[in-house]
């Protein structure tokens, strides 16, 4: 396999630009973080990794949900889903919500407010980021590249615990729990969610019931990274946005497809035979009962 390092503190590892060699040296995050360095796994030693390849073909993973605040691109699609054209609007990040009962439900990643002359909210809207989890040890590479970037920018990285995008987990274990959760709340104040994926993550997802946009209660706006030539950098760009219904989605992402039931029935045959098996009581043989017999 080759190196699974896509792009390391914002650029490829073969770029030893001025601004990337920069980036590397100070761990900066040139993508809107909430400070200006990497904070991602540990501030004080931060993994680096805004995408993986995920295969030999060069096909991009992002791991990193900073890596989609790139130019903001994503608060000014969403805004434009949430508010009427002309609204003046700004973001809100890592907003905490709380449930009907005081208690906790976790943080919006960003919220996007409109406001009046006044600069009194007249509506807000809910902007949920996802990447992808890693199975795999991803630091490995990371730290090992890091030592020796000019020589190590093309290395091949071989082990069984290779990085490789864990979609499954990333959907049913983090996205769904959340637009459950916190979605449930902003459905019940009849509130508009948006919902920032790679292309790669969303076509890993069941096929989602569409619905026309000035009827969606979720977006689901979908991006990739473009590879340009000249600065030897990926950027954001828009692939496509889906519109959906609340709850037909959430039901599509958290039902699995069941399997046939003669299949189950059989696995269970054979542990009961097994258990059947195992605890059987000696019985007499039939020499056995024939010898008692006969005394």
């Amino acid at each position: 396999m080759p190196n699974p390092l896509a792009e390391v503190f914002g650029f490829p590892t073969d770029n030893f630009s001025p601004e990337a060699k920069r980036s590397r040296s100070s761990k900066l995050c040139p993508y809107n973080n909430k400070v200006p360095n990497c904070t991602k796994d540990k501030a004080l030693d931060p993994l680096g990794v805004c995408s993986v390849y995920e295969n030999s073909e060069g096909v991009i993973a992002v791991t990193c949900p900073v890596r989609f605040r790139q130019d903001w691109l994503i608060a000014d699609d969403a805004s434009r889903f949430f508010f009427p054209s002309g609204s003046s609007w700004t973001s809100l990040t890592e907003v905490r919500l709380k449930d009907g009962n005081g208690q906790s439900a976790g943080n919006i990643d960003v919220v996007l407010v409109s406001y009046d002359a006044q600069g009194r909210i007249t509506d807000f809207g809910s902007l949920e980021v996802q990447a992808v989890y890693i199975s795999g040890n991803v630091r490995n590479p990371f730290e090992h590249y890091m030592k020796d970037p000019k020589r190590r920018a093309n290395m091949e990285w071989e082990g069984a615990n290779y990085p490789r995008p864990d979609y499954l987990s990333s959907s049913r274990k983090r996205l769904a729990p959340q637009l459950i959760y916190k979605g449930g709340i902003l459905k019940a104040w009849r509130k508009k969610q948006a919902v920032a994926l790679h292309k790669e993550f969303y076509a890993t997802l069941p096929g989602l019931p569409e619905v026309a946009p000035e009827k969606a209660e979720i977006a689901w706006f979908l991006y990739d990274l473009e590879f340009d030539k000249k600065t030897n950098r990926f950027n954001l760009v828009p692939y496509k946005t889906v519109y959906t219904a609340f709850e037909p989605a959430l039901l599509k992402i958290t039902t699995t497809p069941a399997g046939p039931l003669e299949d189950f029935i059989a696995i269970l045959q054979d542990k009961l035979d097994e258990q059947l098996q195992g605890n059987a009581p000696d019985a007499p043989t039939l020499q056995d009962m024939l010898g008692g017999a006969n005394q």
